[in-house]
């Protein structure tokens, strides 16, 4: 996902010349040339916690360009004195605004009485790892994690994963269907208005490169799965910063 925005910085014509000439311009206003040429809006050009650099923000993809829009820098920025990357930063208040904006009525949600976590689980009804993940979400729930699943088929648009998804979603009850998809029982339902390819995009925004793909209310990413236990240590981990 990152390198949508390099590739873009790499094409012909970009920051080199035109950004260096508009910043000896009087009253230029350089981030606005930034904005354009890497196709993001102005408030996505912001100074960096490095003096002489603009981070430029672009969906998952974070950079960072010289004040005079000569030179750009692909690369996580760690903060020496606290150990801490400020890029991650910066990607997981991107990512915690993105999922904020999945309500309950749009994901299949598992959910305790009484909850501490919740957990975005971008799922495959046909991932191995994903279906062993289920298999412990009321193990889960009894360890106080709310689970939020959101229909992620690899496979893509037309894929066999897509249609059990979409028959998933279009049954009555779809945390039964959810779990007799998972177990490789058949689901039928049929068609309705489904949120897969919004749920599939999002998930290619957020940059999930397998399922499952746990997103924390936080914006915290937790690639692959985890057995119960470990994964609420490591919810318990990052709600203090470890």
């Amino acid at each position: 996902m990152r390198m949508c925005l390099l590739a873009r910085l790499l094409t012909p014509f970009l920051l080199a010349v035109p950004l260096a000439a508009a910043a000896q311009t009087p009253g230029a206003d350089i981030r606005a040339e930034i904005a354009k040429k890497l196709e993001v809006s102005v408030e996505d050009v912001r100074p960096s916690p490095v003096p002489g650099l603009y981070e430029v923000v672009s969906g998952m993809d974070v950079g960072y360009v010289s004040t005079d829009g000569r030179f750009y820098i692909d690369g996580d920025l760690f903060d020496i004195a606290t150990r801490a990357n400020l890029t991650e930063s910066r990607r997981q208040s991107s990512r915690a605004s993105l999922i904020k904006g999945v309500r309950d009525d749009q994901a299949i949600v598992f959910s305790p009485k009484g909850y501490k976590y919740t957990v975005n689980v971008f799922t495959d009804i046909d991932c191995g790892y994903c279906r062993t993940m289920h298999a412990e979400v009321a193990e889960l729930n009894r360890l106080g994690v709310r689970v939020r699943y959101l229909l992620y088929p690899r496979g893509g648009p037309g894929s066999e994963s897509w249609a059990k998804a979409e028959a998933v979603w279009c049954s009555a009850d779809r945390g039964d269907a959810l779990t007799r998809a998972k177990r490789g029982e058949p689901v039928k339902a049929g068609k309705c208005a489904t949120p897969v390819a919004r749920q599939y995009e999002l998930g290619r925004e957020l940059g999930i490169r397998g399922t499952p793909g746990i997103i924390t209310e936080r914006g915290d990413y937790i690639p692959g799965y985890l057995p119960a236990p470990r994964l609420v240590e490591r919810l318990r981990q990052l709600e203090q910063g470890s």
